[in-house]
């Protein structure tokens, strides 16, 4: 039995590993700056921020395994501080986790620090390439991280790409309340471009490989199966049974407009959103097919489906998200309520 950390266990994926550690009979601490969710007898809770040196050093002591997933994440739009999160706060982390003599250290990071890949597959060779402040912070966390494991601590990396699942909100539920209403599905350019998704329990079964087996290295992953974002939409809307349509907006248009909404503060979407979800953009994932015997259970039409039927079947609770993190969270439509009243 190991003991493990979880930063930033409050959130989307940081509870599920948490929660899946736990049932594996493995000692689980949680640091997170929101209040404790619902999380099994027995999980230990520190609410504490991660640039909190003191608590940090706390929550690290006697850990065996370190999953960093503490993060802001592009919806928060939170400036400077994604800096000071993303990267001081991987940093402080690293630096008790050394202290601490953990033995293995997992850091979430994102397929965000490619920007935009000239060419799919994205493979170990792909420049990273960031296009906005968020792609850029992170990839500045995993520059720390590699740094570490130059100095000795054993480290991974896992680039995940946009996760969905079961309590799975932020803009998607934006999505899956125009499905449901029977809306235009609006979607940047043609939609006919290879999307990758990835399920949270997927990732998790990664991460729980990765902590057992304690393999260094860098890992991109994604969904085996998937189309194109005008495909998987198509799928989602067939299976709810609306009257909903995917409605293709020339790139051209809706990246201007999106971005001019972003800046008067007008738009949930962010950069990362309207800069990328036009192209395609898959991983190749062998590595952590070979080295982990990792195979994702979930294709992008299934996952979908699975998370609109959650939202449905929560759709009543889903408003008063209270203080929770920006995934597990309902969004403000803010302009693009006018747009789905039109739709």
């Amino acid at each position: 039995m190991a003991t493990h950390l979880v930063t930033g266990g409050a959130g989307f994926l940081g509870a599920q590993t948490a929660r899946a550690l736990h049932a594996r009979g493995e000692r689980v601490r949680v640091l997170d700056i929101l209040p404790a969710p619902e999380l099994p007898a027995g999980i230990e809770y520190l609410r504490a921020d991660v640039l909190d040196a003191a608590r940090v050093a706390e929550a690290t002591a006697g850990v065996d395994v370190v999953h960093h997933h503490a993060a802001l994440v592009p919806l928060t739009k939170a400036g400077r501080r994604l800096w000071r999160v993303n990267v001081d706060g991987t940093q402080q982390v690293l630096d008790a986790a050394r202290a601490a003599g953990v033995k293995f250290f997992i850091h979430v990071s994102t397929s965000a620090v490619f920007g935009r890949p000239e060419r799919c597959p994205i493979t170990d060779d792909t420049p990273l390439r960031p296009l906005e402040d968020y792609g850029r912070a992170k990839l500045g966390g995993e520059e720390r991280v590699a740094a570490a494991a130059r100095a000795g601590l054993a480290c991974a990396i896992v680039r995940p790409r946009t996760l969905v699942g079961v309590g799975r909100l932020g803009i998607f539920q934006i999505l899956y309340e125009w499905v449901w209403e029977g809306r235009r599905v609006y979607v940047i350019g043609d939609g006919n471009a290879p999307f990758q998704l990835l399920h949270a329990g997927d990732l998790v079964d990664l991460l729980l490989r990765l902590a057992e087996r304690r393999r260094p290295g860098v890992y991109n992953v994604g969904a085996e199966r998937f189309g194109t974002l005008r495909e998987d939409l198509g799928a989602l809307i067939r299976h709810a049974g609306t009257a909903a349509r995917v409605v293709g907006v020339p790139a051209g248009l809706a990246i201007p407009a999106l971005r001019a909404l972003d800046w008067l503060r007008l738009s949930p979407l962010a950069p990362w959103h309207y800069l990328t979800y036009h192209t395609a953009f898959f991983f190749d994932i062998s590595r952590a097919v070979r080295e982990l015997e990792w195979r994702p259970r979930y294709g992008n039409a299934e996952m979908l489906v699975e998370s609109y039927d959650w939202f449905l079947a929560h759709r009543d609770s889903t408003d008063a998200a209270g203080a929770r993190s920006a995934h597990r969270s309902a969004v403000p439509e803010k302009l693009l309520r006018v747009l789905r009243r039109l739709s």
